[in-house]
């Protein structure tokens, strides 16, 4: 017989190749060859609230919504759930009500796009603005890994921002757009998590959206603004999103319902409310221009998540904040018995430390020790506990003695068995990488 047709690696994109691509993959294959380890890693939602009765519930709610608001027709109910749908979406006038509601966010739903998961709002609106190879995104660092992955496959450079104390360095990133001006590059978006981002779990203050705001504004810049995790502060003080103090359009609002409704679902969307000017003098909205570049990628979003999603926020009367209720209890439990417990295992003073992050899912810890993916591997063989170094937080992947800690997916005894675990490695692990 003869030989199937082979490919060279070095024959295909470049950013295959590329490790960083690899990151997700790697994590995944750790927790699958240990199922019987604690995760402290994944930033998966809490599932015990999930009901499969749920996606059901939410369809008939979605369907009876329809009839009764919209006026709907069986047979057109059928054919809003079951044929294709407009490529903006089907659910573009609830997430806008939500918004509204939730976040001071008022837009035209017109100006939102409906995604296959945030993923895809990103790379949309990367692929927009990636005209040439002059243009560049910047990032405040460490950044999602699906951030630079997704930059590689659309071969746009991203520039590092420091982070800073308060969750980005504005002198920072007004040098490095200054920097990459004067190389002759174009400085398109920032791209930032204002509230817990992940992995630092830091939250922008007040003070600092608004400097952030007057500088994009004065360096002719947009933001990126991604927010799954607004929703669940440490306390009951939320701070206003980018978007809802944007009075000059300079934001685009990146969202998902992974972590509110849940992640099966794969619904995100995008606020894109720029105007977009033609050559003959004509104006658009940005979002019909990642209507557009969607149309060629997946077509439209699943009309059956969407109505899914749609009847989540119908019966929640269009408000996360009231349907996250009970979830929102869990992770700052969570979150507190983290932080409680790490001082407990580890007193002052102590080789290792962490810091406090006003909510979200994330804690970074600093270990004496490199938080290598050997490492990661010695601890869920011989400890039963997973972790993420923060090396695949950074581009090329440095030496670090620091690791992300998660507790979204744990019940609370779980999360002191899981630290248990966690303080019986490091213990371990420092002793062993010191002999």
């Amino acid at each position: 017989m003869a030989a199937g047709a082979e490919l060279d690696l070095s024959d295909l994109h470049g950013s295959l190749a590329d490790p960083l691509l690899s990151a997700m993959n790697f994590l995944n294959e750790v927790a699958g060859r240990y199922p019987e380890a604690l995760s402290l890693a994944a930033g998966t939602p809490y599932e015990g609230f999930y009901d499969v009765e749920d996606v059901h519930r939410a369809l008939r709610a979605y369907c009876a919504h329809l009839r009764d608001k919209r006026g709907f027709d069986e047979r057109r109910v059928r054919r809003r759930l079951l044929q294709y749908g407009r490529t903006k979406g089907i659910i573009h006038d609830l997430i806008a009500q939500y918004l509204s509601v939730d976040e001071g966010i008022d837009v035209d739903p017109e100006s939102i796009v409906l995604t296959t998961g945030c993923q895809e709002a990103l790379l949309l609106t990367m692929r927009a603005l990636r005209r040439d190879e002059r243009d560049v995104l910047l990032a405040v660092n460490p950044v999602y890994v699906g951030v630079t992955g997704a930059a590689r496959l659309l071969d746009m450079p991203v520039h590092p921002v420091d982070g800073g104390a308060d969750g980005i360095d504005l002198a920072d990133l007004r040098r490095r757009i200054h920097r990459a001006r004067a190389a002759g590059l174009r400085p398109r978006a920032c791209y930032l998590v204002p509230d817990f981002a992940n992995p630092t779990g830091l939250r922008l203050s007040l003070a600092s959206r608004h400097a952030l705001l007057e500088l994009a504004d004065r360096e002719d810049i947009l933001l990126l603004e991604d927010n799954p995790y607004g929703l669940f502060p440490l306390g009951e003080g939320r701070l206003p999103t980018l978007k809802s103090l944007d009075a000059g359009r300079r934001v685009v609002h990146l969202g998902s319902l992974s972590k509110s409704v849940f992640p099966g679902v794969r619904i995100g969307f995008a606020v894109a409310d720029q105007q977009v000017l033609q050559a003959d003098g004509d104006r658009f909205l940005l979002a019909d221009v990642l209507a557009k570049a969607k149309s060629m990628v997946t077509v439209n979003t699943a009309p059956l998540s969407q109505a899914v999603a749609g009847g989540w926020l119908v019966e929640h009367g269009c408000s996360l904040v009231r349907a996250t209720h009970d979830v929102r209890k869990v992770y700052q439990r969570n979150l507190r018995r983290l932080v409680d417990g790490l001082a407990v295992r580890f007193p002052a003073p102590s080789h290792v430390t962490w810091n406090t992050p006003e909510g979200g899912f994330f804690v970074v810890v600093d270990v004496p020790f490199e938080a290598t993916d050997a490492a990661l591997e010695y601890s869920a063989a011989t400890h039963g506990v997973l972790w993420t170094p923060l090396h695949h937080f950074y581009d090329g992947r440095p030496a670090l003695r620091s690791l992300r800690l998660s507790i979204s997916g744990l019940e609370a005894d779980e999360v002191d068995d899981a630290l248990d675990r966690f303080a019986a490695f490091v213990h371990a692990y420092r002793r062993s990488s010191a002999a």
